[in-house]
Formats: C-alpha cells, sequence, structure tokens
C-alpha cells in the first residue's frame, strides 16, 4: 500500500508529468484514486471532519 510520493522535480524534470498522465490515471482506473471530491471545502476533501 502507497500513501504517499516525494517528487523532485528539478532532480527528475518529467516525474510530475509522468505521475498526472500516466500514474493518476492507472490508479483511478482500478479503482484506489478517487475521481471527483464529495466535499465543497479543503476541509472535506482531506477527511477531517466538522472543524
Amino acid at each position: 500500500m502507497v500513501d504517499g510520493f516525494n517528487l523532485l522535480p528539478y532532480l527528475v524534470p518529467q516525474a510530475l508529468t509522468d505521475v498526472v498522465e500516466r500514474l493518476v490515471p492507472e490508479l483511478q482506473e482500478r479503482g484506489v484514486y478517487r475521481t471527483e471530491y464529495e466535499g465543497t471545502t479543503l476541509r472535506e476533501h482531506l477527511e477531517l471532519g466538522p472543524a
């Protein structure tokens, strides 16, 4: 299971583009990365609950 990635664009300039154009769509297709947000605030997007 992966819970995050560290990208260093100054070392690997193509890395962010690869993640956005290749990895994210693949993860969404597999159902492990959301395709849309249910909430309307950043707090809801991060699933932090009520303030």
